[in-house]
């Protein structure tokens, strides 16, 4: 028996099946969150992605499955670059802030799949509902670590870092949620800074908040990072 993370496919090539699956899996995202999971069918998805109905079921079993990769495709993706954003960032308080960052920056990128996330989790097999919970501990753990560091260095007080950690990722989801009402009013560097403000800079020690002066400095106060941005995007 398949285990629940696997998804079959009719085609063998792996090339093809990411190239195909991506297309398939953004017109779902688009309408899932805009029609909703149970109201959407498989022809619009069709009709979505400029693919036949028959094609679909090439590459995915049923609409649970498009759901399940759509939902992993955005917890992968925070998995894989937020570390990458913090290649050669040494400080923890720098670290922290750019994984913070790093997360809005890939809301801010994905915000259908960010807003179907919330909308359609408990849609999916329970099963599936428990590995991409599973997914979202191993990504909130990227935070979690750099949160660690800022305490055991002394530039931060203890906290209650799970509870913390979580409040982080609302943050950065709430751009996604609530973009109807951030947009024209902040631009993701100013929603970064203000966020920083109410939920890093409060606890950190008199060290941890010149460290974190010197960050907005060099940083222009999140409004540029080309060279992370460059290193990122590269790989």
């Amino acid at each position: 028996m398949a285990s629940p993370g696997h998804v079959d496919s009719l085609v063998t090539d792996s090339r093809l099946i990411e190239e195909r699956r991506g297309q398939i899996l953004r017109a779902a995202v688009k309408l899932f969150s805009q029609e909703g999971y149970y109201t959407t069918t498989i022809a619009q998805i069709a009709r979505e992605a400029g693919v036949s109905i028959g094609l679909i079921y090439q590459y995915f079993g049923d609409k649970d499955d498009i759901l399940f990769l759509s939902l992993k495709m955005v917890l992968e993706t925070y998995e894989r670059e937020i570390p990458l954003r913090l290649e050669g960032v040494k400080h923890p308080v720098d670290r922290l802030c750019t994984a913070i960052w790093a997360y809005c920056a890939i809301v801010d990128r994905l915000r259908e799949a960010t807003v179907l996330a919330y909308r359609s989790t408990n849609s999916l097999r329970a099963d599936r509902r428990s590995l991409i919970k599973d997914e979202e501990i191993r990504s909130n753990r990227l935070l979690e670590g750099c949160l660690r560091e800022c305490i055991d260095g002394g530039y931060m007080r203890a906290v209650n870092e799970y509870l913390l950690v979580y409040q982080y990722v609302m943050f950065c989801h709430a751009w996604a949620l609530k973009y109807w009402a951030f947009q024209g009013k902040l631009s993701p560097a100013e929603y970064v800074s203000e966020g920083v403000k109410i939920l890093v800079e409060p606890f950190l020690t008199s060290k941890g908040k010149a460290a974190l002066a010197t960050m907005r400095k060099n940083t222009g106060n999140f409004k540029h990072d080309k060279k992370r941005a460059s290193r990122a995007k590269a790989k």
